[in-house]
């Protein structure tokens, strides 16, 4: 859609301070701030996501409905995730400063940190980057249905997902000791033992 824009009325804005416009908070070093077009009016086809992340910290898997995504390493390194639909494959890319991973529109994807101090610039074609969480999914979705549609005993459904919190974003929660994986760089995956989010590690 083209949009038109009377540029020389006052009410539109050029400038914007990205560290101003929170969109979650786990902690001091893993958060994400959003810029689009409700944060900058003269945007158009172009949103981005600013995230900060230490080792281990996930980006949930989740998808974007309305747009593709380019996930830019600024600082320290990730695994970049996606869920090819036309393979059925998990394709894992690491990036590090200056590399970048794409992620086409609607595919299922996450992002893992594998230092600290890992900083991803997601930017997106689309004025909101607007997006489905998998935490979401998984509480909002009727537990009866879940248990039916998959042969599942609804109980136990509902127990397994009661830890889950809706709208994540990012993972694993403070509390965490449960086992992991953790993807590779060749694409593999390998089992971690027992950790909290500062113990467990990429290797």
């Amino acid at each position: 859609m083209v949009k038109y824009l009377d540029y020389t009325s006052p009410s539109l804005n050029y400038f914007f301070d990205v560290n101003k416009s929170n969109l979650m908070k786990k902690d001091n070093r893993n958060f994400i701030n959003v810029l689009g077009i409700q944060q900058l009016n003269t945007l158009e086809d172009v949103s981005l996501l600013d995230i900060y992340l230490s080792k281990s910290n996930v980006v949930e898997p989740h998808y974007h409905q309305n747009a593709a995504e380019l996930v830019y390493c600024i600082s320290g390194a990730a695994t970049v995730s996606l869920l090819n639909p036309f393979t059925k494959q998990i394709q894992n890319y690491y990036i590090t400063p200056g590399q970048v991973a794409n992620v086409p529109q609607g595919w299922w994807h996450y992002e893992v940190a594998n230092t600290d101090n890992t900083h991803l610039l997601a930017i997106f074609n689309a004025p909101t980057p607007e997006v489905i969480l998998g935490s979401d999914i998984l509480k909002l979705t009727p537990s009866n249905i879940m248990a039916h549609t998959y042969c599942m005993d609804e109980k136990q459904w509902k127990k397994t997902i009661a830890p889950v919190q809706p709208s994540t974003f990012i993972g694993p929660t403070k509390d965490c000791s449960r086992n992991a994986y953790i993807p590779q760089p060749n694409q593999q995956y390998q089992y971690t033992q027992q950790y909290s989010p500062q113990q467990m590690y990429y290797y």
